[in-house]
Formats: structure tokens, sequence, C-alpha cells
């Protein structure tokens, strides 16, 4: 097993134990681990989390930065292994999701 594979079970396994079900971020993480293989990357960096992140062109601000915020926090929990991963800052796509107001 590769070493991100490796890691993010790992992760994914630390997370549950905890309580977690991350049925989504599971999927979306393991997205994100194969296109860092398919690039050629060792390790998490900030260019190709934000290519990942917005990946999907036709999506919503909104859900590119949760896409984001995902592989932030699993950068952060993999920076403790490994030092050259690279945390995507906070605000580099702050954007959230706001409800149309109902028409009435």
């Amino acid at each position: 097993m590769k070493p991100l594979e490796q890691a993010l079970q790992d992760y994914l396994s630390i997370r549950r134990r905890l309580g977690y079900r991350l049925r989504e971020p599971e999927g979306l993480l393991r997205n994100f681990v194969v296109f860092l293989q398919s690039q050629g990357a060792r390790y998490i960096t900030r260019s190709p989390a934000l290519r990942w992140a917005t990946q999907p062109a036709k999506a919503q601000p909104a859900t590119w930065a949760g896409r984001l915020g995902i592989v932030r926090r699993f950068a952060m929990w993999h920076s403790a292994i490994e030092p050259r991963t690279e945390i995507p800052p906070a605000g580099l796509l702050p954007h959230r999701y706001r409800r149309r107001p109902p028409h009435i």
C-alpha cells in the first residue's frame, strides 16, 4: 500500500473510533488521494488540493469550499506524520452556502 493510502486508512480509522461516520468525506478523500497519485504527488500540497477542490467546474462555490475543508482537516492530521505536507489556508475558498429566500 502506498504512503498516502495508508495515511488515509489510518485517518479514517481514528476518526471512526472517535464516533464519526464519514460517509461522504471518505469517498471524497479517496478520490483526492487517487488524484494526487495521478499527478505524481507523494505528499499533500496547496496547489493540487486547490485544483482538486475546484475540479467540478459547474459546482457551487460552497461545494468547492466544503471539499477543500475536508482535505484541509486531513492535511492537518497528516502534517504530524509527513512534515512536507502543506495545509491549505482556512480562507482560501471563503464561501458558505446561502439558502435562497422563500418565494411567497
